[in-house]
């Protein structure tokens, strides 16, 4: 194979890329996620209902799949990644690990087919939340906490690829969190190996915090574990079919709290405890996230107690729970907004395209891509105001480079293209408008409930035709990996040396 490869580098041939350092990662991910079953597993055992051989074939396939894979794969292992590798292998995770995490659901209970197991893979492991299942109420306790442990790690794994691997790759203006004047890590932190332990502790214990609030609140042992893990990956697995609407009175502000908490930069966490406890209220992304929840809330308070004619607290209450599900891409819902009027069905369309602050579990466009997109509107206005002037964009007090300005750009571009493609893509599958157009946005930007009497709040995924459920598993992948990152794989020049 060598010779074969030099041969064809010295006739000035292209040749493909290696993969094999890709495929090993893959594999031993794949196999971890393998091991992740035998938790499910002992919570069936636990529960009595015969449920747990699933999830004992389901690991050892998975284990075997992906330590096949690494074995395979081994004698390729390199120091490092190129970054056509790197593109590929952020990509290829989230391709795998959906097909591989999707063996239970069709083993389990629920006797789902192809097309509805890796719908649902992929919606739990990209955080998403929209669902193709029902009788979620009576589900065997092994697959609800098996829908909850793939958001769980689907969050983790977001916020790995958002530190390392988007800034790296010059994904949609990421490299400003990478470049010497916005260091996110701060001169203060530990070498990385240390923040990523950190982080990944954080996690954790936001996760426990989370479980034992929910607890103390009411909940039961395991609603409160499963709820916990998909709230602080703001990923809206529910455990009931009418998601987080049996939990109605104080646990919205808990779930309200965490899920904020989780999609603020997880990396000012680390500063905070490392010595610098300014470095959240500093961030400018997390003042914009906070604010913009503030100007939503107050906005449908409002209209809640002018229209709706709900109480003070309970139009509070449920407009903070609801804007901050939407806006963090949770996907939690209390009520069916649907009936709050047309205002409000188009202030949550337009909110679950904004999204959360980069380096957390929130997904979607992202606050600071808008900042940055203000900045640069505001010095284009001065600059027709004074053409012999020079303004440069800035983005925390420190000017903007041309080079994340215009991969800003892009992104917006994409994302608009890519939504109005989709769009079209499932009217043509029959879908009507409202089911079209909102479906095409949950799924890219991550968020789960759509509009409209199907896939709205009060609804689901399940009665959408098999084409269209291909073609929001598809969209749910871009809008995950940030649309440029999938896109590029699909270049001519990429697969050359």
């Amino acid at each position: 194979m060598r010779r074969c490869l030099d041969m064809a580098a010295q006739a000035g041939e292209p040749f493909a890329m290696d993969v094999r350092p890709v495929g090993y990662v893959i594999g031993l991910l794949v196999a971890v996620l393998g091991a992740a079953m035998l938790v499910p597993l002992l919570v069936d055992i636990a529960e009595g209902r015969g449920q747990w051989p699933v999830f004992l074939q389901s690991s050892i396939i998975t284990m075997l799949g992906g330590t096949a894979i690494a074995l395979s794969c081994a004698n390729g292992v390199r120091a490092g990644l190129t970054i056509q590798q790197t593109f590929l292998l952020t990509t290829s995770v989230w391709v795998a690990l959906p097909l591989f995490g999707a063996i239970p659901f069709v083993l389990g209970a629920t006797d789902a087919r192809a097309v509805d197991a890796v719908f649902e893979a992929m919606s739990g492991l990209t955080t998403t939340g929209g669902t193709v299942f029902t009788g979620l109420d009576t589900m065997p306790k092994g697959l609800l906490l098996w829908r909850a442990i793939l958001q769980w790690l689907g969050g983790i794994g977001v916020i790995v690829v958002a530190m390392v691997f988007l800034p790296e790759l010059r994904v949609g203006g990421m490299q400003i969190f990478k470049s010497e004047s916005f260091d996110t890590l701060g001169k203060i932190l530990p070498r990385a190996g240390q923040i990523a332990t950190q982080i990944s502790g954080l996690y954790v214990l936001f996760t426990l915090i989370c479980a034992m609030v929910y607890l103390y609140f009411g909940m039961s042992v395991f609603d409160a574990t499963a709820h916990a893990m998909t709230t602080i990956s703001t990923g809206g697995f529910a455990n009931y079919d009418a998601s987080f609407g049996v939990f109605a009175g104080p646990m919205e502000y808990v779930a309200a709290i965490f899920m904020i908490l989780a999609a603020l930069p997880f990396v000012r966490y680390v500063q905070l405890i490392n010595g610098n406890p300014v470095a959240l209220r500093r961030d400018p992304q997390v003042r914009g996230f906070v604010m913009t929840i503030f100007v939503l809330v107050i906005l449908l308070v409002v209209l809640l107690e002018e229209g709706v004619h709900l109480g003070n607290e309970q139009a509070f209450r449920e407009a903070l729970f609801n804007v901050t599900s939407i806006i963090s891409g949770t996907g939690f819902s209390s009520v069916d907004y649907m009936q709050w009027g047309s205002f409000a069905v188009a202030l949550f369309f337009f909110m679950g395209l904004i999204g959360g602050c980069a380096g957390s579990t929130a997904c979607s466009v992202k606050i600071f891509r808008y900042q940055l997109l203000f900045a640069s509107i505001r010095a284009q206005l001065r600059r027709i105001r004074s053409p012999h002037g020079i303004f440069t964009p800035r983005y925390d007090g420190r000017p903007v480079t041309e080079e994340v300005l215009a991969s800003v750009m892009s992104f917006f571009v994409f994302f608009i293209v890519t939504l109005g493609l989709v769009s079209v893509a499932l009217s043509m599958t029959g879908l009507d408008f409202v089911t079209s157009i909102s479906g095409a946005a949950t799924a890219l930007a991550n968020v789960g409930p759509g509009l409209g009497d199907i896939i709205g709040p009060a609804g689901n995924f399940a009665t959408l035709n098999d084409p269209a459920k291909w073609i929001l598993t598809l969209a749910m992948l871009l809008g995950r990996l940030e649309l440029m990152v999938v896109y590029v794989i699909f270049t001519v020049k990429f697969w050359r040396a």
